[in-house]
């Protein structure tokens, strides 16, 4: 995400707080729960806290990490957080091998569940974005990513 955040400098109005919601928002994962971004924006509000970086900007951390739970915006005052979820979704625009791979490693990440109940989920979690009128947030991303996000849903929910 932050090497493909250098494509979205330009438009970012705090890039240092959209870098540090990066690097801290999967910072506590696990995918049997689901409270991690909520524990990944208590961790980065701590280490934040600890090198002196202003409350302001911890808060807007933390909004950004959160964010990517429902992958919907909470703050709309810049295009920071669009900007955020659309680099947390890039991966689905991805050429089918490395999609295909990604898909894989979701499947292991979540073995402790049998086919049939993982299925189920992963079926309602991609007709969920295919419900939705783009995927991703910003111009950029709806232009040059959305079509091939698509595709890839589409296909693997073919496969299902």
């Amino acid at each position: 995400m932050l090497k493909n955040l250098k494509l979205s400098k330009p438009k970012t109005k705090d890039l240092d707080s959209l870098k540090f919601a990066i690097w801290y928002h999967d910072i506590i994962y696990k995918p049997t729960r689901n409270d991690n971004e909520e524990k990944s924006a208590l961790f980065a509000k701590k280490r934040l806290k600890k090198i002196n970086i202003e409350q302001k900007r911890i808060k807007t951390v933390q909004e950004l990490i959160l964010s990517t739970k429902k992958h919907n915006i909470i703050l709309t005052q810049n295009q920071d957080n669009a900007i955020i979820l659309d680099l947390d979704l890039q991966i689905l625009s991805s050429d089918w091998d490395t999609y295909s791979k990604y898909v894989s490693n979701i499947r292991k990440e979540y073995k402790i569940y049998p086919d049939f109940m993982y299925n189920s989920g992963r079926k309602k979690a991609l007709t969920h974005f295919l419900k939705k009128d783009t995927i991703y947030f910003t111009k950029n991303y709806i232009d040059q990513h959305e079509n091939q996000a698509r595709q890839n849903l589409k296909q693997e929910l073919d496969l299902l």
